[in-house]
């Protein structure tokens, strides 16, 4: 949980973060309530306790495979006798290409513009005042099942506070991974966490995809555990310290030294092996993620990947996804923020303060039409009253 203040000049000081062990958790859904709601409570007093502000409502990021991100179209032919281009036709054709059809027990969670065309030509604003024939929006639409979505609300109220708005988390993080010119260039942000990979590509400074692995930094851990049967905990910290994602050879030599609780040394695995184990797993992540982008895309990143969360720290992985991507790879960095908590600047948070900064976004789109959509979509989530 981070807790930020917004400066009149746009730029964003975080007071305080609270953290905890991410436990009832797994691939980022709710797997044990009671645990899952104590974790958060337990986030939630320490963020008070450093910042001093009592917190009544928050911005929530959600996870999960079964979110999905999705681009759809809307047509509209203006009538005969009209050839100017007014916001009523803009209307008609966004509503055309809202209306997708999705599973039954899902819902809405975002609907961003992407481009407009006008008698085929692109614009990348609203063509109001225009000429033309027929109007196409393109939108990129994010939907997931409405339940798990309504056990992450519910978690959030019960401790309690309100839900000022749901984000789906890779959109969230890629507000302080990406500035506008990386966006408009093209950029691609991959969010590597514990039990989830979040993906988010911009082209033409636009959302072209976005999407849920359920893969992450644990399932590596856990590769680790079983192959080599040293104790989870210890396989986690070999992962941390020792590891390399590489896949370089000169980087597997040697032996790897495995202690106990009291620091004695219990037994050794060979370097070549750990590293194996560690490239294979995150390779078959960074496949997934390009399994799932629209075919030829990267043609259209002109600035690179950026890569974010907490499993981005691992050694080698930057190598590795320069070779997956055949681009140039970043750790995404948090400018224009500001904090006396050295930490937040750790690519584990990069998700809660992109919230910040999403915030940001919401309260721009509030003054300008009194509620906006993305209000109207977590009433649509959860609308049951307090």
């Amino acid at each position: 949980m981070v807790v930020g203040e917004v400066k009149l000049d746009g730029s964003v000081k975080i007071l305080g973060v609270g953290e905890t062990r991410s436990a009832g958790v797994r691939k980022g859904e709710i797997a044990d309530y009671p645990q899952a709601r104590a974790g958060l409570k337990d986030a939630l007093l320490k963020a008070e306790d450093i910042c001093d502000v009592d917190i009544s409502s928050v911005l929530l990021a959600v996870t999960g495979s079964h979110i999905e991100g999705v681009n759809n179209r809307g047509t509209f032919r203006l009538p005969d006798e009209e050839q100017e281009v007014h916001e009523g036709h803009i209307e008609e054709a966004t509503e055309i290409a809202r209306d997708l059809a999705i599973p039954g027990d899902h819902v809405y969670l975002h609907n961003f513009i992407r481009h407009y065309h006008l008698d085929g030509q692109e614009h990348t604003i609203s063509p109001v005042g225009l000429l033309g024939r027929a109007l196409d929006v393109d939108f990129h639409i994010v939907h997931g099942i409405r339940t798990r979505i309504q056990n992450s609300i519910k978690c959030v109220r019960e401790i309690p506070l309100e839900v000022d708005d749901v984000v789906f988390a890779p959109i969230a993080t890629a507000q302080v991974a990406l500035e506008r010119e990386h966006k408009d260039a093209g950029a691609l942000v991959i969010d590597i966490g514990g039990g989830t990979t979040d993906y988010v590509l911009y082209l033409k400074g636009a959302i072209a995809a976005s999407g849920c692995i359920p893969v992450g930094g644990d399932h590596v851990t856990n590769d680790i555990h079983l192959v080599t049967h040293i104790p989870l905990s210890r396989a986690e910290e070999l992962k941390k310290t020792e590891g390399d994602a590489s896949g370089d050879p000169a980087r597997g030599i040697g032996k790897v030294k495995v202690y106990d609780d009291h620091g004695l040394e219990v037994e050794e695995i060979d370097r070549s092996l750990l590293n194996a184990i560690i490239n294979g797993r995150v390779e078959e992540m960074l496949d997934l993620v390009l399994e799932r982008l629209p075919a030829g895309c990267l043609r259209g990143v002109g600035t690179g990947v950026f890569l974010t969360g907490g499993t981005s720290r691992m050694r080698g992985i930057s190598e590795l996804a320069n070779e997956k991507f055949g681009l140039p790879i970043y750790q995404s960095e948090q400018s224009n923020i500001s904090g006396v908590h050295a930490n937040f600047r750790d690519p584990q948070y990069s998700t809660a303060v992109g919230l910040i900064r999403y915030a940001q976004i919401l309260d721009a789109e509030r003054e300008a039409y009194s509620g906006g959509t993305v209000t109207r979509a977590l009433r649509s989530i959860w609308p049951f009253k307090k």
